[in-house]
């Protein structure tokens, strides 16, 4: 059992567009929280012997037929249970409450005002500002529950049997229109649960470092690196780790971003003095993907080929045993990966293993971190501001912002294209500061222009840029006028086939971060 991870606690997915918040939102508090289906194993939940258990809000109603249900193992534990939205009406639903459909929803801000004596609430004002999102409302609580909060339309904001230490809340803590649930998350931890601050990046780094070294002995591994913040911190950790036992092997496809391969062999060859090999395999890639405009079949053509390309490689040297990827937190909740009820939002070529031909062995330090998790690895590893705080770049790169058919030149159109973007956001001083992701897509359409007094037919950039704390839920972000002015002239007048630009305002979700 991993001792960095024990006493933490087990939130359970009911369905939930924040239930990563919640998880995110415990880390932060110095505690190690995992997200599981909500019908998962008992062992499979229980495997890190969590300290309590965080029931997730969820789009159903309890009383629906086929609604998601709660295991009664959860209750057997003894151990405390925080139910969110979804959760708490769940909790009542079992234990006896009554549960039905409000005649006025809640979805927005809201006013609660909560009893004294709570451990919930302790130290914490008597009316907080909340976000609410439900439709249902507790009608009675269970026997033993009392109210322990109520708002206008809620007479039952947040109840608990404060003797069996199970709680229930309407709102939702987790997000930041909750301004104080953070400290009602602690409160939870702290005081209810009672759990240690141990997950901290020194502890992270220690524990992967033994851990690295314990799995990998004396053997040689191989990391897939791409440039990006995800594989360079997983890069730096294993190095610090094993160090010349690393080797790393960048494959430029031909879809980074402008100067990109320079900058990844320049960075991790001669300032970071690891042991890398490059490959140029830009032809190999075009040729495969030619042809191929869907998205899912675009990342499966280039993730198959990719792990061609290094395994060619890896089969030149001798000795190697491992394999390692910057896989990260995110990219395995999306993928669905260990869960029958999670849907495949998108698939991610780094998560899902090896070719059967490969003898590899795997190793994702990362794959419990999420993004912000993995900077703040990276500062404390020392790796430069310019790695670190890189904004995202998606494995198959702009092959997935470049809609439609792939060829050299609008590869280079949307290089161009996201180069000056990124200029621009960088001279504003928005790139690290103002957006979590900015970048230009090109659509595969093309539209009528002006151009000289002459008629063009030519296409179209949109420019993407969101504001995120986690990746898991993003919003556009309010870019200023003047700045996208400057932009759009300068797309339109300096890359050559594009005529118009647009600006992209939705959030996620409803939509993703990326395109395709």
């Amino acid at each position: 059992m991993n001792k960095l991870k024990q006493g933490g606690i087990a939130v359970l997915d009911y369905g939930s567009q924040y239930t990563q918040l919640i998880a995110r939102r415990i880390r932060e508090l110095g505690v190690y929280s995992e997200v599981y289906a909500y019908d998962g194993s008992a062992a499979h939940i229980n495997r890190h012997d969590p300290a309590g258990f965080i029931l997730s809000g969820g789009p159903k109603s309890v009383y629906q037929a086929g609604a998601p249900r709660l295991q009664r193992f959860l209750l057997d534990s003894g151990k405390p249970v925080l139910g969110i939205c979804y959760g708490m009406q769940l909790l009542t639903h079992v234990l006896g409450g009554v549960v039905d459909s409000a005649s006025q929803k809640q979805y927005g801000p809201a006013t609660i005002t909560h009893t004294e004596g709570s451990p919930l609430f302790d130290n914490l004002p008597g009316e907080l500002d909340v976000w609410m999102s439900h439709g249902d409302r507790i009608e009675a609580p269970p026997a033993g529950f009392v109210a322990l909060a109520e708002s206008e339309n809620s007479p039952y904001a947040a109840i608990g049997d404060v003797s069996r230490q199970y709680y229930g809340v309407q709102f939702h803590p987790e997000v930041n229109h909750s301004p104080q649930g953070k400290d009602i998350l602690a409160n939870f931890l702290f005081e209810i649960c009672g759990c240690g601050e141990q997950w901290t990046p020194a502890a992270f780094i220690d524990d992967s470092v033994a851990s690295i070294r314990e799995t990998v002995g004396g053997e040689q591994v191989l990391l897939a690196l791409s440039g990006g913040v995800d594989s360079a911190v997983a890069g730096a950790l294993i190095h610090r780790a094993i160090g010349e036992q690393l080797t790393a092997i960048f494959v430029d496809h031909g879809m980074l971003r402008l100067d990109e391969a320079d900058d990844v062999i320049r960075v991790f060859r001669e300032k970071q003095e690891m042991s890398l090999i490059a490959v140029n395999a830009v032809e190999l890639f075009l040729d495969a993907l030619s042809g191929v405009t869907e998205p899912e079949a675009k990342r499966k053509t280039i993730g198959k080929l990719f792990i061609d390309v290094f395994s060619a490689e890896a089969r030149k040297l001798q000795d190697i045993r491992f394999l390692a990827q910057g896989t990260i937190y995110p990219d395995v909740i999306e993928s669905a990966a260990g869960s029958e009820a999670a849907k495949t939002i998108k698939s991610h070529h780094n998560v899902g293993g090896l070719p059967a031909d490969l003898n590899f062995k795997l190793i994702e330090p990362l794959r419990d971190l999420f993004k912000d998790e993995v900077r703040i690895i990276g500062e404390e590893l020392g790796l430069p501001e310019a790695i670190v705080w890189r904004q995202p770049f998606p494995g198959p790169g702009l092959a997935i912002r470049c809609l439609g058919e792939l060829n050299w030149e609008r590869l280079e159109k949307l290089r161009a294209a996201d180069a000056i973007f990124a200029s621009e956001l960088a001279s504003a001083d928005l790139l690290r500061r103002g957006t979590a992701q900015s970048f230009a897509v090109l659509l595969p359409v093309k539209s009528v222009g002006v151009m000289g007094d002459n008629r063009s037919y030519e296409e179209v950039i949109v420019l993407r840029a969101v504001t995120t704390d986690d990746f898991m839920t993003a919003d556009w972000a309010r870019l200023p006028y003047d700045l996208l002015a400057r932009v759009s002239a300068r797309i339109v007048n300096e890359v050559a086939g594009i005529n118009r630009v647009a600006y992209d305002i939705t959030s996620k979700p409803p939509g993703t971060i990326e395109w395709e």
